[in-house]
Order: structure tokens, then sequence, then C-alpha cells
């Protein structure tokens, strides 16, 4: 209740607020989440409107519901915006909500988001979004993105600076303006990503910005990752990113910590096994071929029995059978290798979702589904994703960007 919350004091200056356009989830005024995304896309859209090519927009959210985040966050895509970062804002006093109950948010999320300058629509426009497009899109979104975050001899990860993370909002931006897909798979575009452009501790930077970032690193005695929240597969992989990148491990060395962290999945998420995602994602050493560098780096910083520079047989003993985070390069290998396996686990989804006409898909893996989709769209097959899409839980589609976005758009050119 916001207009409502009005009404003494309207009463008494006999004026009243049209809560008509009020952008709000209220039962008594029957709006529900889908009115309320609507609404934020149409000031999203005035906000747009305004604002010069170039510039930014910043939007602070406060809700514990992801479904409503992911509606906030796709009204701003839906606008036009492309979103660059989002940060955690501490403001120390909080609300009598956040003092007096243990459910409220203690700290506001905030967006930043940039609309896109005339140039890159421009050239995106002219090829009607086709691939020809995509470098403008990955040229302007970088020299968006933060070069270093970090202070006290500490520095974060920039997750937006990601091979992967790029890729998801390079095909955001497609499905925002109902362009097919590029060509492009996920993992041919790492793999191009890479070869283009500098990559730092897994992050992608413009030429001029890399030697900013080595130039403060230098400074720099430790460099953190976000804490992670394992819901689905999707931050699952990240989850044993992190544990890896600086780690090399064995199987049964993760296995304990990775079943400690899984215990609050969403319920409708179907998890392959450990070894699974680590097979689609990981590369292992077999200990008969050169010791990869991350290996190696870990283990002369650890064991200091291996501080020479001699590659010993006790060595390449320690480092068999260690998980490790692939170089980009192979690490595209890997992507489309997973896109193929997720692919045919799309596929029953499918086959379902067309022979079963009232059935629910109960239990679905995410990130067959976002393949699945991607897929579907390059071949505009938007009906299908429609098909699949109803066929879901309605709070699995709500709590994903991805998912929702998809499902949203296809229902839109579809009519």
């Amino acid at each position: 209740m916001y207009s409502e919350l009005n009404f003494l004091w309207e009463a008494w200056l006999k004026v009243f607020t049209n809560n008509g356009p009020e952008a709000i989830v209220n039962p008594v005024q029957k709006k529900t989440l889908e009115d309320y995304q609507k609404l934020m896309t149409q000031s999203f859209e005035a906000a747009y409107r305004m604002l010069k090519p170039g510039r930014w927009m910043t939007v602070e959210f406060s809700n514990t519901q992801t479904a409503v985040w992911n509606a906030i966050t796709q009204a701003i895509q839906q606008a036009g915006f492309v979103i660059a970062n989002v940060s955690a804002l501490d403001k120390q006093q909080g609300s009598f909500k956040a003092v007096t109950t243990t459910t409220a948010v203690r700290k506001d999320l905030v967006i930043s988001a940039y609309k896109p300058s005339e140039k890159m629509t421009d050239e995106m426009e002219a090829v009607s979004g086709q691939s020809a497009g995509i470098w403008s899109f990955v040229d302007e979104h970088l020299r968006h993105l933060p070069v270093f975050v970090g202070k006290r001899g500490q520095a974060q990860l920039i997750e937006e600076r990601r091979p992967r993370n790029i890729y998801d909002r390079l095909v955001a931006y497609y499905v925002s303006r109902g362009w097919p897909l590029p060509i492009l798979t996920s993992g041919d575009f790492q793999s191009e990503l890479v070869r283009r452009y500098p990559v730092r501790d897994g992050m992608v930077f413009m030429e001029d910005q890399v030697a900013e970032y080595d130039q403060k690193k230098i400074l720099v005695k430790e460099l953190l990752q976000a804490d992670l929240f394992v819901s689905n597969e999707s931050s699952a992989i990240e989850w044993i990113r992190q544990r890896l990148i600086n780690k090399p491990q064995a199987y049964h060395d993760l296995q304990p910590d990775f079943m400690k962290s899984i215990q609050h999945l969403n319920k409708y998420e179907k998890l392959p096994e450990l070894m699974e995602l680590l097979e689609q994602n990981f590369l292992k050493y077999d200990g008969e071929d050169e010791i990869p560098e991350q290996i190696m780096s870990y283990l002369r910083a650890n064991y200091h029995t291996f501080r020479g520079t001699e590659i010993t047989r006790e060595m390449r003993q320690k480092a068999k059978g260690f998980w490790y985070v692939p170089d980009p390069r192979k690490a595209a290998d890997l992507e489309k290798l997973r896109e193929r396996e997720l692919w045919r686990e799309f596929e029953h989804y499918l086959d379902e979702a067309k022979t079963s006409s009232s059935k629910r898909l109960k239990m679905c893996r995410t990130e067959a589904l976002k393949a699945g989709f991607k897929r579907l769209w390059m071949e505009q097959k938007y009906a299908d994703i429609v098909l699949v899409g109803d066929k879901l839980p309605p709070a699995m589609v709500q709590e994903d960007i991805f998912l929702s976005q998809f499902i949203h758009n296809a229902k839109s050119l579809m009519r």
C-alpha cells in the first residue's frame, strides 16, 4: 500500500492521487507482478527517452523476492538500457521495518545501466542485429564496465567482465529487441572474444584498459570473489570455479563442501552430479602431459619442496587428478561440448511439452532450458519457446530473468 496511505491527507485537501499508473503489486488494485513489470518498463522507457546516448541511469532497489528483482532488471533491459553493474549499498541506518523484523532487507541493491551510444545502435540496426554488430556491442559494453575495483590491498573480480557473462548480456540485448540471435554459439563467441581482447584473471578488457588493471593489481595482495549462494546449476558451476581458480584440487576434496553448498537448491532445479559438472566445465590433469600452469603455480606457492624450476616425478604424482579452471581458449571448447549435452536434455523437455496437454515439467535443468531457448530463438521457433514455457512452474520462470525474458519476448513476437 502506497497511494492508499495518503488517503487521509488527500481527503482533507480534496485532491486524490490517480493510482492507475502506480507501479506496484497490489491485490486490491488487481495489479499482478506482470502489471508491475509493464508499468516499470513504461517508466524506464521515459527515462531512456530523456537521457542522451552514452549516459547512465542508477536504480536503487530493495525487495526480498527474486521474482520482483527479475521483473525490475527485465524492465530495464526491455526499455533499451544495458546493465553494467550491480552492487550492494549499506545505508547504515535501517528503516523501522529493517530494525524491527528479521526478514526485511538490510542492504539495497544498486543497478547501474547505460543508454547505448548512437554509433553502436546505428551499426547494429544497420545489420538488423546480425553477427556483424556483435563486436560493436562488446566494445561499447567493455568501455562501460569498471576496470578495477578494490581497496586496502584487496581487489574484487568483476563478474560482468567474465566471457560467459558478456555473452549473456549480448543475448539479452538481442532478445529485448526481438532480433534473431547471432549464429555464434556461446563457445564460439568466447573463443573469438579471448582472441580479440586481452584477458586477465578470467576477465576481458580493452587494450587501453588492461594496462591500468595490471598497474593497479601490482599493489594488491589478494583477489576476492563475491560470496555465492548456490540455488541452481549456474551458481553451482560458479561455486566450483571459485574453489578451483586459486586452489586446483581433487574430486574427493571438493565433494564434501559441495554437498553442503547445495542444501538450498530451488525445488524445481534438476542439478547434475558434481562429477558431471566438473567434466563439462573444467579440466583434470592426468599425470602424463605437461603440468598446467594453474596447477604448477599452486604447487610452488604452497609446497616448499616444489619451488625449484625442475618438474619432478613427485610433482606430477601430486598434481595427478587435480581439477582446474581451464584457460579461456580451452574453456570455449568445453562450452561447445556442454551445449550439445544441454540441447539433448532440452529435446526431452520439448518432446514432453508437445505430447502432454496438461502435465507440467516439475523438475528441469535450467541451463538446458537456456541453451534450448537460445537455439529455438535463433531458428525463430517462438511458438516452441512459449509451449515449453507454459509447461514450466510459474515460480521457476519468475525467478530466472533469462527464462522469463525469452518467454515474454517470444509471446510478443507471436502476436
